[in-house]
Formats: structure tokens, C-alpha cells, sequence
């Protein structure tokens, strides 16, 4: 547990500083709900915390764009794997009663760490252990959208993002077979989706934070904002 801690802690600092590398301007995550508009969702990793400022940025005056926090409200919780979304899901939901929830998990379950590599996150495919094996991630998935079902709010599911070639902890089309298996669950539930795969894999490889890196630039985050803020704004049109 201790050291499942610090992977997570790890994780998200690296994120942070990530975002820094691309030179993003600083983003205050402190947030005051209107109470007279409808709110919003995000569950992610660390590249929905790249386009969540944005989206709500974009749907300004017309939602509470939202994500889950540290109990300080200061700082993003980076949501990582089906695994941890079992853990806490409750906690992100709290008593907020959601209009719309967009979630996603998949870049962590598919991601292999070894204790002992000294990568960002210990991302080791050649000697590590797969975070969440498909099958697990499967009935994972599954549990989780029965449990945002209960919410009543409408749902999102945003596929993942491409790997890209030469990344150091994941597999390039193993974001295909989870985002095929997602998919599936989805259909069983009546849940819309979000490709946001389809868009990383059709954006310019210089919107791409650097070479077999996950993470996007400025620009590239700003492409997945509008396409979330879009099938955000379809979704509290038809609530």
C-alpha cells in the first residue's frame, strides 16, 4: 500500500511538472460551483487534468465544469487506473448532484512499472508488470459504470488517447484492444462516447509534448478541450 502511495504521488507530481514543460500558464484550481448552473464531471489521469481548466474555461455560464480534488480543494487528483477509481469513486462523487459526469481510465491499466526503474512513474515495459491486465480492466470498467449509473447523471465516456511509438512503460496499440473493450461495456450500458483516441491520432506530432511522450502540448490540449466541451455541452442539452 506504502508503495502503491508513492507511485500515485509520483505520478501526479510528474504531471504537474509535465504541464510546466510545456510552459502552460499557471492554472488555480480553486473553483466556486454557481449554484443556478448545472454541474459537470471529468473523471481522468493526468491528460484530462491538461484540458479540464480549458473546458471550463469554454463552458463558462454554462456549467460547473468540475474535477476531482485533494481535500485542500487546491490541487486535481489524477484519477490513474479502474483500480483506483474502485477505491475512490464515491469519494469523487461525494453530494454533488452531477448532470453529466465524463470519465476515463485505460493509459495507467495499460501501463507496465517496475519498483525498480528509475523512469518517471517506474514506466518499465521490458521488465515490468502491467498495472491492470485486460481481463481485470474489463470487470473494472463494468463496476464502475453501473456505479455512475446510479447517479442519474447523463454519461460520457472518453476513449484513451493514443500510445505513442517508444514509450518507455506502454504498449502502441494496447490503447486499441482496452479502448475496444471499453467500447463494449459502453454499448451494454447505454453510455455515449467521446473518441478522443480518434482525435490524438489525428492530430500533428509536434502537439505531442515531446517523442514517446502521452502528454500533449498547449495547442494539443486545447483540441481535446473543444472536442470535450462539445460533446459536454450535447449531453446538458439533452438532460
Amino acid at each position: 500500500m506504502r508503495a502503491c502511495r508513492s507511485i500515485l504521488t509520483f505520478i501526479l507530481a510528474g504531471s504537474l511538472a509535465l504541464f510546466a514543460q510545456a510552459k502552460r500558464t499557471p492554472v488555480s484550481w480553486e473553483f466556486t460551483p454557481d449554484p443556478k448552473l448545472p454541474n459537470v464531471l471529468i473523471i481522468g489521469d493526468s491528460i484530462s487534468l491538461g484540458y479540464t481548466p480549458l473546458v471550463r474555461t469554454m463552458l463558462q455560464g454554462k456549467a460547473n465544469v468540475m474535477h476531482p480534488m485533494r481535500p485542500d480543494g487546491k490541487m486535481p487528483v489524477n484519477c490513474a487506473s479502474t483500480t483506483q477509481g474502485l477505491a475512490d469513486l464515491q469519494k469523487w462523487l461525494g453530494n454533488t448532484k452531477w448532470a453529466v459526469i465524463q470519465f476515463n481510465w485505460g493509459l495507467h491499466d495499460l501501463c507496465y512499472r517496475n519498483p525498480e526503474a528509475k523512469t518517471q512513474g517506474n514506466r518499465d515495459k521490458e521488465h515490468g508488470k502491467i498495472q491492470v491486465p485486460l481481463a481485470e480492466y474489463k470487470v473494472n470498467l463494468d463496476k464502475l459504470a453501473t456505479e455512475l449509473r446510479k447517479t442519474g447523471a447523463r454519461l460520457i465516456w472518453a476513449s484513451t488517447t493514443k500510445v505513442p511509438d517508444d514509450e518507455i512503460g506502454r504498449f502502441t496499440g494496447d490503447e486499441r484492444r482496452y479502448n475496444d473493450a471499453a467500447k463494449e461495456i459502453m454499448a451494454r450500458h447505454h453510455i455515449a462516447i467521446d473518441d478522443l483516441y480518434a482525435l490524438s491520432v489525428s492530430m500533428p506530432g509536434e502537439l505531442s509534448l515531446g517523442p514517446g511522450n502521452v502528454h500533449y502540448t498547449p495547442e494539443g490540449y486545447s483540441r481535446l478541450a473543444r472536442q470535450v466541451a462539445d460533446s459536454i455541452e450535447r449531453a446538458l442539452e439533452q438532460k
